[in-house]
């Protein structure tokens, strides 16, 4: 597997990664500007491998903490869909007039069971720590994942996500630690590339799938 890029949304979180042989690009924060970009990178690069790597925020119920790196297995577009009297109310639950294909998750389908770094599932969201998102069935939220998600699999692109944590989800609290996630994310990545180098002719067989 030769042709490799490895996707931020910013240059901070790239500045620790320099690896031989591996196209580095930028995507932008947000949902719009992580799908023009990823359109736009696997068109013109035609990579046999995209990677995203970024931090994230945790929710509260879950087990992960500040520092952890893992690899994202689903991601939700969670805020997406209507208010009501009572609240919010995601597309994938609502009682719909109009015929149109919904998905509660975008997942990834080239995990393996011998994978190097932990599971999570994400929200996805342009307004970061938005209250009323739903956050059962996830760990983690970031701001690009399920637009990268989605392209990628529309365009049948080989793709991995890798998040570490940078903060707890809560608007009171301020425990950000920028430096310790970045650089664990970037060590994440380097995992990762160590392992698909070691499995290459795996994936590629089968027509890029792990399993």
């Amino acid at each position: 597997m030769s042709n490799i890029t490895v996707v931020f949304p910013t240059r901070t979180e790239a500045k620790y990664f320099n690896r031989p042989g591996v196209h580095v690009d930028f995507c932008g924060v947000g949902l719009v500007s992580a799908a023009y970009h990823t359109a736009r990178i696997i068109h013109e690069q035609r990579p046999d491998l995209l990677i995203m790597g970024g931090i994230a925020g945790v929710y509260e119920h879950s087990s992960l903490k500040i520092g952890d790196t893992v690899l994202v297995s689903a991601e939700r577009e969670a805020d997406l869909g209507f208010f009501y009297p009572e609240g919010f109310r995601h597309i994938a639950d609502m009682h719909r007039d109009m015929d149109f294909d919904v998905h509660r998750f975008i997942e990834c389908p080239y995990l393996s069971d011998d994978l190097p770094l932990p599971l999570a599932k994400s929200n996805s969201m342009n307004a970061a720590m938005a209250p009323f998102v739903p956050t059962e069935e996830v760990d983690i939220e970031n701001m690009e994942g399920a637009a990268f998600f989605y392209v990628c699999r529309q365009e049948r692109q080989c793709f991995f996500e890798v998040r570490s944590i940078s903060n707890t989800v809560d608007i009171h609290r301020e425990d950000w630690d920028y430096e310790t996630s970045i650089k664990n994310m970037t060590d994440g990545i380097n995992i990762l590339l160590d392992y698909i180098q070691q499995k290459s002719k795996k994936l590629l067989s089968g027509g890029n799938r792990f399993r």
